[in-house]
């Protein structure tokens, strides 16, 4: 069966890069001025000749995204369930060589979390764990679907990858969304990073969109980790998996977000730094590239950046985020993943948003209208 792999084996990362940079102005203009954009128009709209063009990106950025989603923002939170993890990654706060406390909320635990979300107004949340399969695997998965499903319209989740049949069991339980990252598309720098673990199984995390299209799962969330390698390189090759999953399996929907690496316990210091302005540009260039995909920007970036990004194309972002377990009600002071930069309370956002003449939509209606007739 084929997957993406088949399709990502044909190009080669230098001769990418190599591509991109040598993208000239008149790319760049020649992108701009098409109604629909291609692969190679992504390489002119991330290159750096594309620098002089960003406020007219800015511009077409903004009323690609007014014409699709309007003056709406989808509101969402990660609720972390564990720390637990059986992989080495070398910028991540959960790493299994990084000594720390580890914690898995139990059912009651987990409650007391959704209820502190639910009090936020939140009706979307993202589930998130470390990789350890023995203590938090499917019966952990399905035992707190149980708890939560009740209580939310959209359920979210960014754990281990699994196998289609599981992805399977866990939609029929709820579960309408999964964000899986490569992290990097360079081989040889996923290597380095992920020495230890199944997560350093690169094709096997490189095929795991294909098997979240197979399950038939609503909607499948794509990204790099910003700060591993060359973000223009590692973009393209997001845009071409997308690329290929929208051809592929249509019915899904898809979201791409944006995370640029932030400081953590082990002190991991990023290869490669992306500025404010060239995010911006990315932000841009993604929407003109694709104007049906969801834009998603996390507390990662700074109160001031997302004040001004949310009109140059993005759709959904997180507010009053905890990135560690129980870090709502349980147990606030717990490690957490990484550093949050943006603490404002949702409801500050909301405000935030109302001011900027936006709307926070805290239900995700498309799910609503997916359902069938006899629910509800």
């Amino acid at each position: 069966m084929k997957t993406f792999k088949s399709v990502f084996e044909q190009y080669n990362w230098a001769e990418v890069a190599q591509s991109i940079y040598s993208k000239t102005e008149q790319d760049v203009q020649n992108a701009l001025a098409k109604p629909h954009r291609d692969i190679e128009d992504f390489k002119a709209l991330i290159a750096p000749a594309a620098i002089p063009y960003l406020e007219q990106m800015a511009q077409l950025s903004h009323a690609l995204t007014l014409k699709r989603f309007g003056r709406t923002m989808q509101m969402y939170a990660p609720l972390y369930l564990s720390n637990e993890c059986q992989n080495i990654c070398t910028y991540c706060g959960f790493s299994l060589d990084n000594p720390m406390p580890r914690r898995t909320l139990s059912g009651s635990e987990i409650l007391k979390e959704v209820f502190a979300l639910k009090a936020m107004g939140y009706d979307h949340v993202l589930l998130v764990t470390g990789e350890a399969n023995k203590t938090v695997g499917m019966d952990y998965f399905k035992k707190a679907f149980e708890v939560i499903r009740p209580h939310f319209s959209h359920i979210s989740m960014e754990v281990q990858p699994l196998e289609q049949e599981e992805y399977e069991d866990l939609i029929e339980l709820g579960l309408n969304t999964v964000l899986v990252y490569q992290e990097t598309y360079h081989k040889e720098k996923y290597k380095i990073h992920h020495p230890k673990g199944k997560k350093s199984n690169f094709s096997y995390r490189l095929d795991t969109p294909d098997r979240l299209g197979k399950a038939g799962i609503f909607k499948i969330g794509l990204g790099c980790l910003i700060g591993l390698e060359d973000w223009r390189v590692d973009s393209f090759f997001t845009a071409l998996h997308l690329d290929y999953l929208e051809r592929t399996y249509w019915q899904t929907k898809y979201s791409i977000s944006f995370p640029r690496l932030r400081p953590f316990s082990g002190g991991f210091v990023p290869e490669v730094v992306i500025t404010d302005r060239e995010l911006v540009q990315l932000i841009c260039a993604w929407r003109i590239f694709n104007e049906e995909v969801e834009l998603s920007i996390s507390t990662r970036e700074s109160a001031h950046f997302r004040n001004h990004v949310i009109k140059l194309g993005i759709t959904s972002m997180s507010a009053g985020s905890k990135t560690n377990p129980g870090g709502y009600a349980v147990e606030p002071q717990s490690l957490e993943q990484f550093e949050i930069s943006d603490e404002r309370t949702p409801k500050a956002i909301a405000q935030m948003l109302q001011q900027q003449g936006y709307e926070p939509v805290w239900k995700d209606w498309d799910i609503s209208y997916d359902l069938p007739k006899n629910v509800g």
